[in-house]
């Protein structure tokens, strides 16, 4: 089991960027997907990113596409997620998971993953 620590959230104005970080404690080496996922007040939790361990590929929700980046610092158990252009929209509460397994689908199902972090808000606004 890991444990997740959050950082790097805050009130942003719109077209700015943040990057949150997520440190793992904890031994990380069958851990396959890495995910984030954020919950706005009245919906469901869903996918932002998902970076497989074992191939290296990433996957965005259409929201965030070309916006967000995922990225991940073996040596320092960090996983982070560049915000740029940010929008009202984007305000949420984010969260970092990691799971021991991976399938394709996996960015945006969150029930796939085991370990989860704090959650972190992020507001944009004016």
């Amino acid at each position: 089991q890991l444990q997740l620590v959050q950082s790097g959230g805050g009130l942003v104005q719109p077209g700015g960027s943040l990057r949150l970080s997520c440190v793992a404690s904890g031994f990380t080496l069958y851990y396959y997907a890495i995910g984030w996922f954020r919950q706005a007040p009245g919906k469901e939790r869903e996918g932002v990113a998902c970076f497989s361990t074992s191939d290296g590929i990433t996957s965005y929700a259409d929201s965030v596409k070309g916006r967000f980046t995922i990225s991940r610092d073996t040596a320092k158990n960090t996983v982070y997620l560049q915000m740029n252009s940010l929008q009202p929209e984007d305000t949420a509460v984010y969260y970092c998971a990691f799971g021991r397994g991976y399938v394709a689908t996996m960015w945006n199902r969150p029930s796939l993953y085991d370990d989860w972090g704090q959650g972190t808000q992020v507001t944009v606004s004016s």
